[in-house]
């Protein structure tokens, strides 16, 4: 799900999961009461309102959603970086049929165990959302080393590229296949294996960057504000969008590493860090903005369907981001797509299962005497065992919440000063940032909530602060320094303190 919303139209506490009312007709059969997953009166209080309340999304109704055709997922098949692609192995691939796995119209996966539900919905996730010239990329791309090379697409030990795949929907004609949830959320380790779930390390910016060189200057314009978009701020954050050329648009891109992306909704300025989705189940708040509530699996069905696409529909006071060239009108429910209640719950299931990969780094001595330091400089305030988050959201520097607020939400009211940009200047800005939890942190990197410090030793780093600090994650300036900035726990700790509690915190 991402940029190429015009050549597309549309691109596509702990929790116990509600997994919906079963019933039973034998040991392992699992006939579940799937929830429905748009209903008016919960989208109308689904979400927490914008910092500008009057531009809080207002989604399309239900009858214009269910009148949506469902999408189709389709059999994939594997894209092979340089040197590893089968001999013959395209050609092969243009002699299959197409093979629809899952639709509404009688194909389906067997769904007669839980563990049927959650394999099917192994399956949504790694659904590509766009295909062929909509997805932004060609044949020829990711057949080519230099792309590769040049914007550090990381690639498995068997020599898969796993972030997309190739699509036949139509005997003899491949299409890449792009822009499912495992597109950001896949992550190729060291040992060259990829895992499903966590902060994904694909460069989506870098590699649009170079797409977005290619298309004409008037229709890139056109894609920013679709997907940035936000003109009831003031100063407008695409303000001088047209006075800029085609190349001063797409080296914005440039700068952003793999594990951030300015996905729709953000800005380039202001991209989120990738969230793991591994233990999702037990956070409170969704997105870094803590925009969603998350108090079911219905709720992450929502979360799902907003974020392949439903919110470019949504009405921010007047404002649709895919509303044609005024921004103005819905287009017609039956040019747009979205997946079944039957697939989104079986998505749910899928991302509830996650587990984390074994962890090397052991609870040794050092670790522990770390966890001491954890303990007594109060970390576990904000980063409570033992989710190692207090599942609360906090204020963006400069945020005071409205009336009654506190009363609705779990709000810490207190800021750790970090950049306002993403929760007071786009449009999932809602005044404040979740809490993150720290477990996990050890196979994660750009750290922040837009990724600033590749490592936890630069996080902890006290020169970041300073203005000629060179950031190792993302630096939105085009300068070679810039100062981070907020939480400032940690950074007055000795050297070998800092040592200490980064054991302890890769343990968890």
């Amino acid at each position: 799900m991402r940029k190429w919303t015009l050549v597309c139209l549309l691109l596509g506490v702990s929790i116990a999961p509600e997994m919906g009312r079963t019933s039973q007709s034998g040991p392992n059969t699992f006939r579940p009461e799937v929830p429905k997953t748009w209903d008016d009166a919960t989208l109308a209080k689904l979400e927490i309102p914008l910092a500008e309340t009057a531009a809080s999304a207002k989604h399309v109704s239900a009858a214009y959603y269910y009148k949506m055709p469902v999408r189709p997922i389709y059999k994939m098949y594997p894209i092979y970086a340089p040197g590893h692609e089968p001999t013959g192995y395209l050609e092969r691939l243009r002699q299959q049929d197409p093979v629809i796995l899952w639709d509404d119209k009688g194909h389906s996966p067997a769904l007669a165990t839980q563990a049927d539900w959650i394999k099917a919905g192994e399956m949504v996730f790694d659904a590509p959302v766009v295909f062929g010239p909509s997805a932004g990329y060609t044949i020829q791309e990711v057949r080519d080393p230099s792309w590769y090379r040049k914007a550090g697409v990381p690639v498995t030990r068997d020599g898969i590229m796993p972030f997309f795949a190739y699509a036949i929907r139509e005997k003899g004609k491949i299409e890449i296949a792009a822009f499912g949830c495992g597109t950001c959320h896949t992550r190729v380790m060291p040992d060259g294996t990829a895992l499903k779930g966590p902060q994904g390390n694909f460069p989506v910016d870098r590699t649009f960057a170079d797409a977005f060189r290619r298309i004409p200057v008037e229709i890139l314009r056109t894609i920013f504000r679709t997907d940035y978009g936000a003109p009831w701020l003031k100063p407008d954050p695409l303000a001088g969008l047209d006075q800029r050329s085609q190349s001063e648009i797409a080296s914005g891109l440039d700068s952003i590493p793999p594990g951030v992306d300015a996905r729709f909704g953000t800005g380039v300025d202001s991209p989120p860090q990738i969230p793991d989705l591994v233990g999702v189940k037990d956070r409170r708040y969704l997105d870094h903005t803590g925009l969603q509530r998350n108090r079911s699996i219905a709720d992450l069905m929502r979360y799902a369907a907003i974020n392949q696409g439903e919110d470019l529909l949504s009405n921010y006071g007047g404002f649709i981001p895919a509303g044609g060239p005024q921004f103005r009108e819905l287009p017609d429910p039956s040019t747009q797509s979205r997946y079944s209640d039957e697939q989104l719950y079986a998505l749910g299931l899928y991302v509830y299962s996650l587990e984390p990969p074994p962890n090397p780094n052991k609870f040794d001595s050092l670790a522990a005497r770390g966890k001491e330091i954890f303990e007594r400089e109060g970390c576990a305030t904000c980063h409570t065992p033992p989710l190692y988050t207090n599942n609360k959201i906090t204020l963006a520097e400069g945020f005071s919440p409205p009336r009654g607020a506190r009363e609705s939400y779990d709000i810490l009211p207190v800021s750790v000063g970090t950049d306002p940009g993403l929760a007071l200047r786009t449009r999932r800005g809602t005044g404040y940032y979740k809490v993150p939890s720290l477990k996990g942190v050890w196979y994660r990197g750009m750290l922040g909530h837009s990724g600033w410090c590749a490592t936890l030793e630069d996080w902890f780093d006290p020169r970041r602060t300073r203005s000629d600090y060179v950031p190792t994650g993302l630096n939105p300036t085009g300068n070679k320094t810039f100062a981070v900035g907020g939480h400032r726990f940690g950074l007055n700790l000795s050297i070998e303190d800092r040592k200490l509690l980064i054991a302890f915190l890769k343990t968890l």
